[in-house]
């Protein structure tokens, strides 16, 4: 498992020697030492990178804020500690959803963002606390498998009810292989079976597992005969024990069998990615052996039960057959035969005359059917619809043209009473009456004699023409 980490207080141990600085004191031996703030900021960053790289931290979510663009800033904090964290849209894509107060394991890379001089935690991957390496390394392939469709129901190979032969990928000498022998020779002794070794637990078990479904797949080039179903299984244990049979490449290689695969790893409580990519899962090798071989005592009671229907419907139907042929013996076509022939002939001029009737009826049910078709197409011919249009195009036009009318006629009444209001309201019409106002030199409006001093130049302004003046 990837080492878990805690974050600590950062000090002179990261190099601030590095760069002209003492513990004490800023040092400045010569100019040349004289860093800037973004030299220095970065100078920092390369000594975090370096030093720490990538590390697993564990702790409590804050502050959580996830962005338009798809990037999630969160504080990560301890009960004396916090650090700032940052997880892009990418490593965010199918992981776990971040929110405050979750406590969580993440593992990145330690920077520094410069325009702020603040270190991060440059999150690459979460997993809830408590979860371990193996579990997440699961789920993200679970979902990895998922997303492309190798547990879709559609791809999933029909497992044959009354198989001939049955291959056994497994342990020749665990209790798995045992169980499942046991069950098949009892409930189905015709079956031929087929025991492929492998190891279950170790090193290279999904490799070895991986060769057994190519060489099964290819049974009659290596002098086998063809299973109709493979079973790969073995016993319970814990996630370590099992972990070979949630490798990716055992997974594909499931997939990609042409004959239907029964996964029947560990217990009923145990998961694999081989039991979701499997055709068919079975909670234990005992219940895969129980669903591939059906019980011979209920065989024989289908079968009797089976032939006694049979049985029964074969003699209703002699039974039946018998009565036909005594009502045959017995019947007119016995004595007369020529009778039937009459009446058939009858028959036949009977319909021969009702025929020319049905002829001429649907005659004239066809003719009636076209005649409404055509007024119907006369009534919508595009001439018609086109001069309907064109005359209520023209009634909507000349409608629209009285309102505008009426309502420029309107605007333009409006328009000259303001105009006549303005004009008796106006400046122009104050200044006709015998009224001035005056301005001092600067343009602005003189209101109060205060406001000048001797000497200052003012503009009076009268109804026609300006009176220029000096302040005495």
């Amino acid at each position: 498992m990837n080492r878990l980490e805690t974050c600590s207080t950062l000090g002179t141990e990261f190099g601030l020697k590095q760069v002209g600085f003492e513990t004490q004191g800023v040092v400045m031996e010569t100019a040349d030492q004289v860093l800037s703030v973004t030299q220095l900021t970065r100078e920092i960053r390369e000594v975090l990178e370096s030093r720490i790289g990538s590390v697993w931290v564990e702790g409590e979510i804050s502050n959580h804020r996830l962005q338009s663009s798809g990037h999630q800033y969160f504080t990560l904090k301890d009960a004396s500690s916090q650090v700032s964290c940052v997880m892009f849209r990418g490593a965010a894509r199918g992981g776990v959803r971040l929110t405050d107060g979750a406590k969580v394991q993440v593992f990145g890379e330690i920077s520094v963002y410069e325009p702020r001089g603040q270190y991060q935690l440059v999150v690459r991957q979460v997993q809830m606390k408590g979860q371990g390496s193996l579990q997440a390394r699961f789920e993200a392939l679970k979902r990895k498998l998922y997303e492309e469709g190798l547990f879709d129901e559609e791809h999933k190979q029909a497992v044959p009810k009354f198989p001939k032969v049955v291959a056994l990928v497994t342990s020749p000498t665990g209790a798995a292989i045992q169980d499942m022998l046991n069950i098949l020779t009892r409930r189905a002794p015709w079956l031929r079976v087929l025991v492929f070794p492998v190891r279950v637990q170790g090193v290279g078990v999904e490799k070895e597992t991986i060769a057994a479904l190519r060489v099964l797949n290819e049974a009659a080039h290596h002098g086998l005969p063809k299973p109709d179903t493979i079973v790969i299984g073995r016993g319970g244990g814990s996630i370590e024990d099992l972990w070979a049979y949630n490798e990716e490449s055992l997974a594909r290689a499931i997939f990609d069998s042409r004959i239907p695969v029964i996964s029947a790893v560990g217990h009923e409580i145990d998961f694999t990615i081989a039991d979701f990519v499997a055709d068919l899962r079975a909670p234990t090798p005992s219940a895969a052996a129980e669903l591939i071989a059906p019980d011979l005592s209920e065989l024989r009671r289908f079968f009797e039960a089976t032939a006694s229907r049979m049985g029964a419907r074969v003699q209703t139907l002699l039974d039946h057959h018998e009565h036909v042929l005594e009502l045959t013996a017995k019947g007119p076509l016995q004595h007369e035969p020529m009778r039937f022939l009459e009446m058939a002939a009858q028959r036949v001029d009977d319909f021969e005359a009702n025929m020319g009737d049905c002829v001429r009826q649907q005659f004239q049910r066809l003719t009636d059917v076209l005649t409404n078709s055509h007024q119907v197409l006369t009534q919508h011919h595009p001439r018609v619809v086109i001069t309907e249009a064109a005359h209520r195009v023209e009634s909507q036009a000349a409608l629209l043209r009285q309102t505008l009318e009426h309502r420029l006629t309107r605007l333009e009444d409006r328009l000259a009473g303001r105009a006549d209001l303005l004009r008796n309201l106006g400046p122009d019409s104050v200044l006709s009456r015998g009224f001035s106002f005056t301005m001092t030199a600067d343009g602005r409006s003189l209101k109060d004699a205060a406001a000048v001093k001797p000497g200052d130049l003012l503009t009076t302004r009268l109804h026609k023409g300006e009176v220029r003046s000096v302040v005495e």
